[in-house]
């Protein structure tokens, strides 16, 4: 039985949140993003021509880089190496994010490191070196990746124009050509808050979904050939998951890095296969004044909770405000529905249903 009465326009398309879907218990920042963490800017530059070229670019920019503190504490985790994370190695050697993340599609993230290479030299006229950061996954099952169609100038458009209100979220940006667990995917946000040793922490997080496995909403498989029945249900090679995760908690190279590796973990609440073809990456970093005394690791468990909590949530979210799309050669990847036939199992749940 073929479900796609859910095709409606991005406007109609909502959070998980709005679907009755409430992950964990700990209360979301004011918008529910990675901008809830103060001076945590985002920007998109898209390309869709309604046919063969879904992609684009996505820019995670922290104000807090400036001339006068030039890295922030940060850390990568590789859940999987098979992907490309420029300028990954020397962040971990040296614990510091020194240039807003950019995120793209595989064969264009050359192009971008080469423009955000452009921006940073832009702003710091005496530089010698630089270490710009950029992430990708593939998005060439629905986009013409070949083309290598992002220029510089979306690159610096996706920087320049980032903004700290709620970003666009499912088929924008990097997201843009995407897909997940078998369904249309992208770009997707959340955050929490909590007290830390008595002291106010945000954490925000923002996902590009683009991994294999089965959907799992709250503990619930939701196959996709039941949920949507007649489709190719090919797996595209190159799956991956770009996941940035920012916080003003005072924390250390070493501590974000365990944030990272939760970051990881928490794919596999929503069904990740963690496929041998797939690029798992987190990136997480502070905004927190260097004078803050760092948080002991007695401290970090709710920190922990909170990252594991806002990626599952960004993870459904870039699902939920999906799109279905058509791209290269006729393939399609529908977006999740709203209603199905999983809708009586999910309704029986703890914590809402579609």
């Amino acid at each position: 039985m073929n479900h796609l009465s859910h095709h409606v326009p991005a406007s109609a398309r909502v959070r998980a949140r709005a679907l009755g879907i409430v992950v964990g218990a700990l209360p979301t920042g004011h918008l529910n993003s990675i901008t809830d963490v103060e001076g945590v800017l985002v920007g998109h530059s898209t390309i869709d021509n309604g046919a063969d070229l879904h992609t684009g670019v996505t820019a995670v920019v922290p104000t807090q880089l400036t001339a006068a503190r030039p890295g922030l504490p940060a850390a990568v985790h590789t859940g999987n190496g098979h992907g490309k994370l420029i300028g990954s190695t020397q962040m971990d050697e040296l614990g510091v994010l020194e240039s807003p993340i950019v995120l793209t599609a595989t064969l264009s993230a050359f192009r971008a490191a080469d423009a955000l290479l452009t921006y940073l030299m832009a702003r710091h006229p005496d530089g010698l070196s630089f270490n710009p950061l950029v992430g990708e996954t593939n998005d060439g099952f629905l986009s013409d990746i070949r083309r290598r169609p992002v220029t510089e100038r979306h690159v610096l458009d996706a920087l320049e124009g980032a903004s700290g209100g709620l970003p666009l979220e499912g088929c924008v940006g990097a997201g843009t050509g995407t897909t997940a667990l078998g369904f249309k995917a992208g770009i997707g946000t959340a955050s929490r808050t909590h007290l830390v040793d008595g002291i106010p922490a945000t954490v925000g997080v923002l996902v590009q979904s683009n991994f294999g496995g089965v959907l799992t909403v709250q503990g619930t498989p939701m196959p996709v050939e039941q949920v949507i029945g007649e489709q190719d249900h090919d797996e595209p090679s190159g799956n991956s998951c770009m996941i940035v995760v920012a916080t003003d908690a005072p924390l250390d190279a070493r501590r974000l890095g365990r944030l990272a590796r939760r970051a990881i973990f928490a794919m596999g609440r929503v069904g990740a296969s963690y496929a041998s073809g797939s690029g798992d990456y987190a990136i997480a970093f502070t905004t927190a004044p260097p004078q803050l005394p760092l948080l002991p690791d007695d401290a970090i468990n709710p920190i922990f909770t909170a990252v594991m909590d806002a990626v599952e949530e960004a993870l459904l979210n870039s699902l939920l405000m999906a799109t279905t799309t058509t791209g290269l050669r006729g393939r399609t990847r529908h977006a999740v529905p709203y209603v199905g036939p999983l809708r009586p199992t999910l309704g029986s749940g703890r914590r809402g249903a579609f």
